[in-house]
């Protein structure tokens, strides 16, 4: 490809194109054949058909011609139009080139908050932050140092219906899609979990035997665990049982001190969480049932 050709193509819009539902045999033909009508070039183009649930799903990256300019929603209505005959399947369109909106909820600590911030600048990950919740203040400095409006919510046992229904206020007024808690220490009532059904992606520790409570890195080191884990899973009103999008474990052991347990939960957290969004972000992330397909 020559120099000419190739910021031609960088400068074509590129869309991202999914589907889900019943397995059916024509469904791909379906879709490309409506790709090679809009003259689309295929970069990526992934399936899976899940023969337990009888489920299909398939994400494909595209550029299209820019002239005419292409029209997400006109273009997803041609993609359900072409997929009618396959009752229940749905077809998304989404620009490749437009940041996704998010909201981050933190609380003291700032770990899996900076990575995100990191990515973001240097690694290409494609969001767009409109604020930052936390019911503290202490990382309201660093949230603005970004430039990104942070919101104080306090909450108490007392005050939690109030705080919830000013975050959803929020999350309307800010346009977010999704809802990154990034290590906020507040679990979200049945009714938000349920409002956010997939839209909520949280991020904890996974340690076995499980330890609960405000240290758990020091109670796994006591207890000499050899495995340190982290889990990012989207949110239900079933404490940290969601459908898990990413996870990962790193090995310690009896030379490490619980300041280096903590040290490398943390990283492993802030790992993962940005794992997940990514794989979110880009549209590789179906739900199904208790399971997650992941097409990269």
């Amino acid at each position: 490809m020559s120099a000419s050709s190739a910021a031609q193509a960088c400068a074509d819009p590129r869309f991202i194109l999914t589907l889900e539902g019943p397995s059916a045999r024509g469904q791909v033909a379906a879709v490309t054949a409506l790709l090679e009508e809009l003259g689309a070039y295929i970069e990526e183009f992934s399936v899976f058909d899940d023969v337990l649930t009888t489920r299909f799903y398939l994400r494909t990256q595209v550029r299209l011609p820019p002239s005419p300019t292409p029209d997400i929603q006109a273009l997803e209505a041609t993609l359900n139009q072409r997929l009618a005959p396959f009752a229940g399947s749905c077809g998304r369109v989404y620009s490749k080139d437009t940041p996704v909106p998010v909201l981050i909820m933190v609380s003291r600590t700032d770990h899996c908050l900076k990575e995100l911030f990191t990515q973001i600048s240097s690694a290409g990950l494609n969001m767009r932050v409109v604020g930052v919740v936390s019911n503290h203040t202490l990382l309201q400095p660093l949230v603005q140092a970004e430039g990104v409006p942070f919101h104080h919510l306090p909450i108490t046992p007392e005050t939690k219906p109030a705080q919830e229904a000013a975050l959803l206020a929020l999350i309307e007024q800010t346009g977010a899609e999704f809802v990154l808690l990034a290590r906020y220490m507040q679990v979200l009532s049945d009714g938000l979990c349920r409002t956010l059904q997939g839209r909520a992606i949280n991020i904890h520790h996974s340690f076995l035997p499980g330890f609960k409570g405000a240290r758990p890195y020091e109670q796994a080191h006591a207890r000499g665990v050899k495995l340190i884990g982290a889990t990012a899973h989207f949110v239900t009103p079933d404490l940290d049982e969601g459908p898990i999008i990413e996870q990962a474990l790193e090995r310690v052991d009896h030379t490490c001190l619980p300041e280096q347990f903590l040290h490398v939960g943390r990283h492993t957290e802030s790992l993962v969480l940005e794992r997940a969004v990514r794989l979110v972000v880009e549209r590789r992330v179906f739900v199904n049932g208790q399971r997650t397909v992941i097409l990269r």
